[in-house]
């Protein structure tokens, strides 16, 4: 029952979805008013027709309907609740199913938002920004329909189903899937605008201020889905890392890249009407990227723990990634003359100049880790053998690039535009380099000798100095010239540049990040030893004490784990309890870590192997010094995102209340 009627509602969301984009275009070309309005019905049919898919497939996991093969593959009648909702996304034809419903709600939220109010423009470009963003829809349904299909049926049915892979049976599986796919998927829009903009010839600056918060919005999502599933890698996965340079999560940095030179290489068009035809390559790279990674996740050419079993969808993808890119250059090319920029670069010590800097920085990036994530493919291709590519070559290529980067991001946003002075340099420059060199000094006196780590540690201090010298600057000179309160100043100042201003607060929320990767990577502590109950091991200023194996069964597994006691300086700390989940139908078990979080540094605890009648266990202990500051700097950006594109009577709001409170 439910296997028919779903492959009908895909069939017939695949018929609403080709009628949008067939008559947005011919409405727009013949100027058929009812024509167009007409697609705008239909996106919204195509949304109703993919929720009522998402509802059936849900309806199926949760009510254990094994006739289907997804459900079947991906959930048990032992599953909780929460974990057979999160099977949607489990699985490669549940995961493609979610994403179109993602694309189908991004599409009539567009509608919704522009058919009837918006800039005068956008009512030219958005016919066409339909026709791409209902054909980008037709490709994923037309994968479920003839290639992928999430109700197919399963025969004879069974008792019971296999589950999820136990490493997704966690509460992050309900929220990091879900990040990842919002920024994937909003980083279309952009992209249907940039593609409208070609084709209409309207390309000037005005596709840039209608996708400006799509696109922002779409970064934060993105980077949320990265930072989160760093933070799921650490926790859960028992290797005490939360990178590990995997294919798939290469997949989902290199379109943040792209992404991010793109937010900064669209303000040099805004301001002095340059870098047009660059700006079009960064949103259709950023957006192939995104399809690029899917492919690598779903094709199953690469190794990588995150990635689906082989499917024929790979060979789809790919197809779909070469007419996306054929289609985008395509366009390019045919409008190379209307994309001639008027404005010029003035000087190379200006602000154009660091944003194309930083450009070329974060694309590089990109292009070492692309090389590196198909190295391996081609290598195969081309000799016939199978080789890998490990953390030294991406740490070697990327910290390089990323110390320049970290330069830039205390450069760029200070030094003014067209042509910087003397006295402009010297006014915003001086005192943050001097306290980064001094910091810089202290650092060497207490010992620092590593090049890297000491670069790092300058241009962060470097950075944080830029940013805070101008929250000062701009908040006192304010307060002087109005009259106001320190904390009203600042407040207002956000209001009237909430850009400018969160933009800062992004910059201060990735140094804070870099500050936890440098400091965690170089000064972490690890060992590995065996115990016996009653032994202890040191580890730093650590000792960890083994008091026994104990075990227990779980709803949906078999817990064993060791009682340790950490001790620092002679006194009890925390209470540590290692172990390892035994699951049915599983043929080795899986790492249950344990940890002291805390804001300067983590105690780590992996238990590696034990004897059955608990007379030893062996533990690796880490200790993981400042790791927490990279949550932290992820919560920081989220932070300065929300200035830069909460509404301007948010903040009015939020300033009027400073104001009141000081009064």
């Amino acid at each position: 029952m439910i296997s028919t009627l779903g492959g009908f509602v895909l069939f017939l969301a695949l018929g609403v979805t080709l009628y949008a984009a067939a008559a947005a275009v011919l409405g727009a070309r013949a100027g058929r008013e009812d024509w167009l309005a007409s697609s705008r019905n239909a996106v919204l049919a195509h949304f109703c027709l993919v929720t009522l898919a998402i509802f059936l497939l849900e309806y199926a996991l949760i009510t254990s309907d094994f006739s289907l093969r997804y459900v079947a593959n991906t959930s048990t009648r032992g599953s909780l609740t929460r974990y057979k909702i999160a099977g949607l996304w489990g699985s490669l034809e549940g995961s493609i199913l979610l994403w179109e419903w993602l694309q189908a709600l991004f599409a009539a939220l567009v509608v919704a938002r522009y058919s009837d109010r918006g800039p005068s423009g956008c009512r030219h470009l958005l016919p066409y920004v339909q026709a791409v963003l209902q054909g980008i829809s037709a490709f994923f349904l037309l994968l479920m329909t003839f290639g992928a299909n999430p109700f197919a049926p399963l025969f004879p049915v069974p008792p019971d189903g296999r589950g999820l892979n136990p490493l997704l049976e966690v509460t992050d599986m309900l929220i990091h899937p879900l990040l990842l796919y919002l920024g994937y998927v909003g980083f279309s829009v952009p992209f249907a605008f940039a593609m409208a903009a070609l084709v209409t010839g309207r390309v000037s600056e005005e596709w840039l201020t209608i996708t400006r918060r799509w696109t922002v919005v779409a970064w934060l999502f993105l980077t949320g889905g990265i930072f989160y599933g760093g933070w799921w890698s650490y926790r859960t996965l028992g290797w005490g890392g939360y990178w590990a340079w995997d294919p798939v999560e290469n997949a989902s940095f290199m379109p943040w890249l792209t992404g991010t030179a793109f937010i900064h290489s669209v303000m040099i068009q805004e301001r002095k009407r340059m870098l047009r035809v660059w700006n079009l390559v960064l949103i259709t790279l950023t957006f192939s990227l995104v399809i690029f990674g899917t492919f690598l996740t779903r094709s199953g050419i690469l190794g990588s723990v995150h990635a689906f079993a082989d499917g024929p969808v790979g060979v789809m993808f790919l197809a779909f990634l070469s007419l996306v890119l054929f289609f985008s250059f395509g366009l390019v090319a045919y409008r190379s003359d209307a994309l001639k920029g008027h404005g010029e670069l003035d000087s190379i010590v200006s602000r154009e100049s660091a944003f194309l800097l930083n450009n070329l920085v974060l694309v590089g990036i990109c292009f070492t880790v692309f090389l590196g994530t198909i190295f391996p493919l081609l290598a195969e291709a081309i000799r016939g053998t199978k080789i890998s590519v490990g953390t030294p070559y991406f740490n070697r290529v990327s910290v390089p690039l990323g110390l320049a980067l970290l330069l830039l991001m205390g450069i760029g946003p200070l030094i003014a535009w067209g042509r910087a002075s003397l006295n402009n340099l010297r006014r915003n420059f001086l005192k943050p380099s001097l306290a980064a060199l001094a910091g810089g000094a202290i650092l060497v006196a207490l010992g620092v000798r590593q090049a890297e780590i000491l670069a790092a540690f300058v241009f962060c201090l470097f950075v944080i100095g830029t940013i805070v010298f101008e929250f000062l600057v701009g908040t006192r000179t304010r307060a002087k010239t109005m009259g106001e309160g320190l904390l009203t100043a600042f407040a207002t100042l956000l209001l009237k540049s909430r850009r400018r201003y969160g933009g800062l607060i992004v910059h201060l929320g990735v140094v804070v990040a870099i500050v936890g990767i440098a400091v965690s990577s170089v000064y972490k502590v690890e060992r590995e030893q065996t115990l016996k109950p009653g032994e202890s091991m040191q580890v730093g200023p650590y000792s960890v004490r083994f008091d026994g194996m104990a075990a227990g069964e779980r709803p949906t597994h078999i817990l064993v784990w060791a009682n340790l006691m950490a001790f620092k300086d002679g006194k009890p700390l925390h209470t540590l309890t290692p172990g390892q989940r035994y699951y049915p139908n599983q043929q080795s078990p899986f790492a249950s870590v344990d940890a002291r979080y805390h804001w300067n540094e983590d105690l780590y605890v992996i238990l590696s192997a034990f004897e059955r009648d608990g007379s030893s266990a062996t533990f690796k202990v880490l200790i993981n010094p400042m790791i927490s500051w990279i949550w932290i700097g992820g919560g920081v950006i989220l932070l300065g995102v929300i200035v830069a594109v909460l509404p301007e009577r948010r903040l009015a709001l939020l300033a009027m209340r400073a104001k009141a409170q000081v009064a």
